[in-house]
């Protein structure tokens, strides 16, 4: 699929739908004489490698020609102030609140008046990495983000001779390119975390006043997600990936959870080399409602750093670092000094050649739905056999936040909340994410599973445990038992965490849980719009609550 932006001189009118005020006012900044273009990864890599806020390490790149590097490229630093993490009270959407988007309207003029003031730079990638899927975006940033740019192309997919042709050979729809304009300069009382405001009917977004690189990314994603959602399929922030079995079988499973939820390890785990593998991404791909198949959004990782210290092999495969400290070693070379001593979430762009067995899309239909919680309540894997149950544990999916995200003052980290389908990104009904699970689970016989990678009460439940659990899956060995009294609900037999339905603290605790579930659809359906589920969905859950 390829997106617009080029338009027959007849198309040029106010009633054309892919034009909207945010997106005009947006896209005409981008033509302005302080902007600069930024047409290649070389021309990217040397303007961030001499912008002022840089530190060069002495730490080569490596394949370097494969990205469209110079071959001498060294990983680059730039960290940020003490706002290290994405910050979700920013988001706005245009159309949910008619007040405010006549506010806003002023407020984005302005600051692109402002942004005028100082020199720009402008680039464009792909987004999808499949001519089934691949929609162009073009971002736009001032003097001074030339880090966040050249994060951004490696992040998302650089135009080149190879993926130009690929978007040729895409069918073309009704939509227009992406386009994102940034300034972390900005500032506003009204706003002081920020502004984040997505026109997401026309593909646009203004990013104001944060200068984390997950604003961006996340940004670029959310209107691509939008988009894959409305040419049918499932927008999922997630890790996929395929095991190979004998006999030319496979398995395609994903994993579902937010930032340190444990998606990227199970995403990318090895298993010991049991199984072949191979991996699509561990952040952001698409489902096709028509047969299942997948396709990845990104090439490269970002990655938190917390985990690699300095002689860790993942290091090599490091690209951009934001952040993190940086140290001499023992030849007097500037290294990476990481595992979040400078501050939480360390972050990276990694690039695709830290997995070997990468793959931009899974022709085979997916397998299974693994929904990763942290709520003590839950053994560490449960199977939901009925698609409505399975599709609303997803929509209710209780997990906790981690130092990825800005939270606001007083916000508790440790505190169980929930995240429908561990996506903060959507900017369409949560109604239509649930209507696409339930398709795969009830239509495509998908399996769903719940994966708890907290604790168990107050057992901690190891990876190793998870993994193997995984394991017994895909090899069709694992035993599975009545959860209780809850019919459509099974739990894995496991050695260590067996839940106690004699204990009626135990039972309690599940009926808390059960109980807070239905709580969030009810809150949901009285406060926002974006958010109400079907009544199955909470008559689903009251059901477990009557049950247990």
């Amino acid at each position: 699929m390829s997106t617009k932006d080029r338009f027959l001189k007849n198309e040029i009118r106010r009633s054309n739908h892919l034009f909207s005020p945010l997106r005009s006012i947006v896209e005409t900044s981008m033509y302005s004489n302080n902007v600069q273009p930024i047409t290649s990864l070389d021309q990217a890599y040397h303007t961030a490698h001499d912008a002022i806020n840089t530190i060069v390490t002495d730490l080569p790149v490596k394949f370097p020609d494969k990205l469209g590097l110079p071959s001498n490229a060294k990983i680059l630093v730039e960290n940020g102030n003490s706002v290290v993490g994405r910050t979700a009270a920013a988001k706005r959407i245009y159309g949910e609140n008619p007040e405010e988007d006549a506010k806003l309207k002023t407020l984005v003029l302005d600051a692109i008046y402002d942004g005028t003031k100082t020199n720009r730079y402008k680039t464009t990638a792909y987004v999808g990495l499949d001519p089934e899927f691949m929609v162009k975006a073009h971002l736009t940033v001032p003097k001074g983000q030339e880090n966040n740019l050249y994060s951004w192309l490696l992040n998302f997919q650089v135009t080149n001779e190879f993926y130009n042709d690929l978007y040729k050979d895409s069918q073309e729809i009704n939509e227009g390119d992406i386009l994102i304009y940034q300034d972390a300069n900005w500032h506003h009382p009204d706003y002081p975390l920020g502004l984040a405001y997505f026109d997401s009917a026309h593909n646009c977004a203004i990013i104001l006043g944060m200068n984390y690189f997950g604003e961006l990314k996340k940004a670029t994603l959310t209107l691509a997600w939008n988009i894959a959602h409305n040419i049918g399929y499932v927008s999922c922030h997630g890790g996929q990936k395929k095991f190979v079995l004998k006999e030319n079988e496979s398995y395609v499973a994903a994993f579902f959870g937010l930032s340190g939820s444990g998606k990227s390890t199970l995403t990318h785990a090895k298993h010991n080399n049991k199984y072949e593998v191979e991996v699509l991404h561990d952040d952001a791909f698409i489902i096709s409602l028509k047969n299942g198949s997948s396709i990845a959004l990104e090439p490269a990782y970002f990655d938190k750093t917390q985990d690699y210290p300095a002689d860790h092999p993942e290091v090599d495969y490091f690209v951009t670092v934001q952040n993190v400290g940086v140290t001499q070693d023992e030849n007097g070379n500037k290294v990476l000094l990481t595992e979040d001593l400078r501050n939480g979430n360390g972050r990276t762009i990694k690039s695709r050649y830290s997995t070997p067995n990468r793959v931009d899309k899974f022709e085979e239909p997916i397998n299974a739905v693994f929904w990763i919680m942290k709520d003590d309540s839950l053994p560490p894997v449960l199977k939901i056999n009925d698609p409505i149950l399975a599709t609303t544990f997803g929509a209710t999916l209780a997990t906790k936040r981690t130092t990825a995200e800005r939270l606001k003052k007083g916000v508790d980290i440790n505190k169980l909340v929930i995240e429908p389908y561990a996506n903060p990104f959507r900017v369409y009904p949560l109604i239509d994410d649930y209507n696409n699970f339930k398709y795969l689970f009830e239509e495509l016989g998908t399996d769903c599973y719940i994966l708890n990678t907290g604790f168990f009460l107050d057992q901690k439940i190891p990876k190793e445990v998870t993994l193997g659990a995984i394991e017994s899956i895909i090899d069709d060995t694992a035993e599975f038992q009545e959860f209780g009294h809850l019919t459509d609900i099974q739990y894995m037999v496991t050695e260590d965490f067996k839940p106690d339905f004699t204990d009626s603290s135990y039972v309690s605790l599940v009926d808390e849980r059960m109980k807070m579930r239905g709580e969030f659809i009810r809150e949901q359906a009285q406060k926002n719009a974006l958010n109400v589920l079907p009544n199955e969905a909470l008559k689903a859950i009251l059901s477990l609550i009557n049950e247990s």
